[in-house]
């Protein structure tokens, strides 16, 4: 059964600046929540119990946001607000379902997944983004319906402009079916010319284990950083199946200023 979400967030946000130089721009809010909350809840609803956040120590405020009980209880012995009362229940849910891991170093989203190893037991686990929003439907739960289905490992994808191939990591594939297809290899920013489709990779993954000693042996690729990608073409290399899943929400980058606002105005459109 797949219990644990991993969940990178030891990046700088420089995209986002000025607004992440004092808040990380996991906690920047859209429409009323924290980015990263919406990717909790998400996650909840598809029914996954564990989280490992993967922070640094420049990013405390992140572990602040969500255990800072002596503020809340503070707050509350001097004020009964019914609204502050049901976000400090919130945030003590989220409490015993988080861990905490340290990449101090930025060595890559590989490095990162690395930390967990010792903390994920199950044959796969859930990883997720937090510049990546997906609204109207569940990814994360449209993904391990899809895990389950297949007993193999799923990563979002949606068809981008043939033209924009060279801003993403795009999926070869074969055995296309309606709402997915089997991964044949993952070309990270091709040229228009090598592209092997216009289907790019989103911020979710359900991953194997396995992934772990894949990513131990990978010397450090492009920027001096161990890239997840490599370890997923090695595993593909090796026999082990991953399928892309066509997911049916619409996509919002919120690791961008001008997606960080687009996202806030589209989410509140849905709510109307």
């Amino acid at each position: 059964m797949l219990k644990h979400a991993v969940i990178p967030l030891a990046g700088f946000g420089t995209r986002l600046l000025p607004l992440s130089s004092i808040t990380p721009k996991e906690l920047l809010p859209i429409n009323g929540k924290s980015n990263l909350e919406h990717i909790l809840d998400e996650c909840i609803e598809a029914g996954i119990k564990k989280f490992i956040f993967i922070i640094s120590k420049r990013k405390e405020n992140i572990k602040k946001y969500f255990f800072n009980d002596q503020f809340y209880k503070s707050i509350l012995a001097k004020k009964k607000n019914k609204r502050i009362n049901n976000i400090y229940k919130k945030l003590k849910k989220y409490q015993k379902m988080i861990k905490f891991v340290y990449q101090n170093k930025p060595k890559g989203t590989g490095d990162a997944i690395l930390k967990c190893r010792k903390y994920i037991k199950e044959s796969h686990f859930l990883m997720l983004f937090p510049d990546d929003l997906i609204i109207k439907k569940n990814c994360s739960k449209e993904m391990i319906a899809l895990h389950k289905k297949t007993k193999g490992s799923v990563i979002a994808t949606k068809i981008v402009k043939r033209k924009t191939v060279s801003r993403w990591g795009i999926l070869s594939i074969k055995d296309k079916k309606k709402n997915f297809f089997t991964i044949k290899d993952v070309v990270e920013k091709p040229s228009l010319k090598l592209a092997p489709s216009n289907y790019a990779v989103i911020g979710r993954y359900i991953l194997p284990t396995g992934i772990m000693h894949k990513l131990k042996k990978l010397k450090p690729g492009q920027g001096g950083e161990v890239h997840i990608t490599d370890a997923i073409k090695e595993l593909i290399f090796d026999g082990e199946k991953f399928y892309g899943n066509i997911f049916k929400g619409k996509y919002l980058d919120c690791g961008t200023l001008n997606g960080y606002i687009d996202s806030g105005i589209q989410i509140a459109k849905e709510k109307k």
